[in-house]
């Protein structure tokens, strides 16, 4: 435990007592060479940028329709305890599948996020 302590002490001095770098201002004639040139490949990257966010957006929606699909467990829970006299437990225990399945699915569409902005398509279900 005390060990533990001492190393977050060093740790924390540690970070503190190491100088900071420190910005220095770019002379303005550079700036003003570069610029255009950051301009051109600005320009030839748009068309990348803008697939890489579509693709991103529409991953984004397919999480957004799995966390919809998760209302499906505690309504097939409910459905299964409280609507199981009235016949209601199969078609209960269907949406409570259903709702366990959009679990999964929704940990592996996050997971796969970032691969969906380069237009990797891995659509399960």
């Amino acid at each position: 435990m005390f060990r533990r302590q001492i190393k977050i002490l060093f740790l924390v001095l540690a970070l503190l007592l190491i100088p900071m770098h420190q910005a220095k201002a770019i002379d303005p004639v550079t700036i003003a060479i570069l610029a255009p040139i950051a301009l051109q490949l600005a320009n030839a990257a748009r068309p990348y940028v803008i697939r890489g966010l579509v693709n991103l957006g529409k991953g984004v929606i397919r999480v957004g329709k799995d966390v919809v699909e998760l209302i499906f467990l505690p309504y097939g829970l409910l459905k299964m305890t409280l609507g199981a006299p009235f016949g209601g437990f199969r078609s209960g225990l269907v949406y409570t599948i259903r709702g366990g399945i959009a679990i999964g699915k929704i940990i592996f569409h996050v997971l796969i996020l970032p691969l969906s902005i380069f237009g990797l398509n891995f659509n399960v279900g």
